[in-house]
């Protein structure tokens, strides 16, 4: 992972946990077929706090330069994209429901299959 990337990274892993989210995961897809090079996933605790986290990811990374390109809104999973970077805010029962976690990793298995 590239210094700038990860620097960006960190700033808003400690964002996140700051604001109590949880279960906070870094992907990194750079070397993968995916459509975006980095994926944070966290939870949260509730539909009221993943929509606060997004309030709080806009008001706090706006200023230091990030762009979003989109944000999927929704009150158990929100998707925010900065083009690179995507972050999935889920309440804990959409984390285990849709998984993405395994889905992520299996790109590793299936690329090294090939």
């Amino acid at each position: 992972m590239n210094p700038e990337a990860q620097h960006r990274i960190d700033r808003i892993i400690d964002l996140l946990d700051q604001k109590k989210a949880e279960d906070i995961q870094v992907f990194d897809l750079s070397e993968k077929e995916y459509l975006t090079r980095y994926v944070i996933i966290a939870t949260t605790l509730g539909d009221k706090h993943t929509l606060a986290l997004l309030g709080y990811l806009k008001e706090l990374l706006k200023p230091t330069g990030e762009k979003f390109v989109a944000v999927e809104e929704g009150e158990q999973w929100t998707i925010v994209d900065l083009g690179d970077i995507m972050i999935h805010l889920m309440v804990p029962s959409y984390r285990a429901k849709y998984n993405l976690e395994e889905f992520l990793e299996s790109l590793d298995k299936r690329e090294s299959a090939h």
